[in-house]
């Protein structure tokens, strides 16, 4: 069986979406970053960045979010979250990658520098720059999603699994007031029953524990 490790609201989710989508069996194994569990060694000899989540699939051992969808989507090709047709597939590629360079990257800079860094290591300007970023690169988004229910074709891909949380991630950012294309779609992505928890939820369980 595959085992995932990951902690709540981070970048876990991503990849627990790919495997709910594909009703793949595994093991969640928590690591507990608050308590610095992803800085011990038998985690760092996982991956050496410290980071999770780490999927673990016989031999191989997996790290990065959407590389660990990719991955899932074409180990089961018959669950269709890639698309047989090279030139879709191609379409699925390309907006991964947007997501984790234009979408992803002014996010985390916003985390950042309002809730990571120590207050003297936050800058609020560049987080008044990364909205800016997020909202110009959200656009191209929102004008290819007019008229659409998925990002590539007529079902859910990997493309989804990958951007469906950044959009609840710019939600919790109130990023999506101007975008109604995306706005909506995030609202259809999580009536899945193959929906994660959302990310506020996450942190609510955190919180609880």
């Amino acid at each position: 069986m595959m085992k995932l490790y990951g902690f709540g609201p981070t970048r876990s989710l991503r990849a627990i979406w790919g495997l709910k989508e594909l009703g793949v069996e595994f093991e969640f194994i928590p690591v507990n970053l608050q308590a610095g569990e992803h800085q011990r060694p038998d985690f760092l000899a996982l991956n050496p960045a410290g980071k999770v989540p780490v999927l673990v699939d016989g031999d191989l051992v997996l790290t990065e979010s959407a590389a660990i969808v990719l991955y899932l989507a074409e180990k089961y090709p018959e669950k269709g979250l890639m698309p047989t047709r090279l030139q879709e597939r191609g379409q699925v590629y390309r907006w991964v990658m947007f997501a984790m360079t234009e979408l992803e990257q002014p996010l985390w800079r916003i985390t950042k520098h309002t809730f990571l860094f120590p207050e003297h290591k936050r800058i609020p300007q560049d987080v008044d720059l990364a909205r800016e970023e997020f909202t110009a690169m959200a656009s191209v988004l929102e004008r290819h999603m007019n008229g659409r229910q998925f990002i590539v074709g007529d079902r859910i891909t990997a493309a989804d699994c990958v951007t469906a949380y950044l959009m609840d991630w710019a939600n919790e950012q109130q990023l999506l007031e101007v975008l109604p294309n995306l706005k909506a779609y995030l609202q259809r992505m999580y009536q899945r029953s193959t929906a994660p928890q959302r990310i506020a939820e996450a942190f609510a369980s955190i919180r609880a524990a």
